[in-house]
């Protein structure tokens, strides 16, 4: 018997104000994927994310979790399942590593107000998947990109999802935090079968990580599949309005700007 998709979205769309933002997008994430969702900017990805995560509902279309529409998984159920890292965050007042990261447990505490040995195990474990648990009694406000980027990658860890949706992970980062960050969503991936989707500007790094790619334009699906299928040079001058060039070396799919 064939597993339900992760996550599936059917012919979805959705906007601000009355204008559209997204038109007749479709995508399915099997279990265990990775797709990245590449494309120009205002074409629509981060906006697709919020529709993935239920933080929108759709104008039209349905999307669903595990084979069930997403108004039935409920907030906390969605939670238990779905985490999400934003591109950027602020927090509102002073808290620590352990206290950030211990707020994606707040799905798993119904009826109480403190965290369990379960809580703190959860968080203590997903601060050593990432490598920051040396930071747990530090300010988050005094870390710097790379280090802040990889909590908040704890706090998402720390609700046990079985889908992670990342909005622009190594956006500010230099080259060295941005290796770091795609090795560990790699090998979460691969340890763990943790789902992942997502958005980058990068098409490089979006080659590099992805199963598979999902390139909008102008709120719609321009193509998708493979990398290699996806990142055309005369469809990505198309997108991008610019010339395009694409090579293959060493194995490793290289794109970059005709000047």
């Amino acid at each position: 018997m064939t597993a339900a998709p992760a996550l599936l979205a059917a012919d979805v769309e959705f906007g601000y104000g009355g204008a559209f933002r997204l038109v007749d997008v479709s995508l399915q994430v099997a279990p265990g994927e990775v797709l990245g969702v590449v494309g120009p900017n205002s074409a629509g990805k981060t906006t697709l994310l919020r529709l993935l995560s239920g933080v929108h509902a759709p104008w039209r279309g349905e999307v669903r979790l595990h084979g069930a529409p997403l108004s039935r998984w409920g907030r906390r159920g969605l939670a238990r399942e779905i985490a999400v890292v934003p591109q950027e965050e602020s927090i509102a007042f002073p808290v620590s590593v352990m206290e950030l990261v211990l707020m994606g447990r707040f799905a798993h505490g119904r009826r109480r107000l403190f965290e369990d040995a379960r809580d703190l195990a959860c968080g203590r474990d997903a601060m050593a998947r990432v490598g920051v648990a040396g930071l747990a009694s530090q300010p988050v406000d005094t870390l710097g990109g790379g280090e802040r980027q990889r909590v908040l990658l704890a706090r998402a860890l720390a609700q046990e999802p079985r889908v992670l949706l990342l909005d622009e992970p190594t956006s500010h980062l230099d080259l060295r935090h941005q290796r770091e960050i795609v090795g560990l969503l790699r090998r979460l991936n691969r340890e763990t079968g943790l789902t992942i989707v997502f958005v980058s500007h990068d098409l490089n790094l979006a080659a590099e990580l992805a199963d598979r790619l999902l390139l909008l334009a102008d709120g719609r699906v321009v193509r998708a599949g493979a990398p290699a299928a996806v990142l055309d040079a005369a469809v990505l001058e198309a997108v991008y309005g610019c010339p395009v060039w694409v090579e293959k070396v060493s194995g490793r799919l290289l794109v970059g700007v005709r000047f």
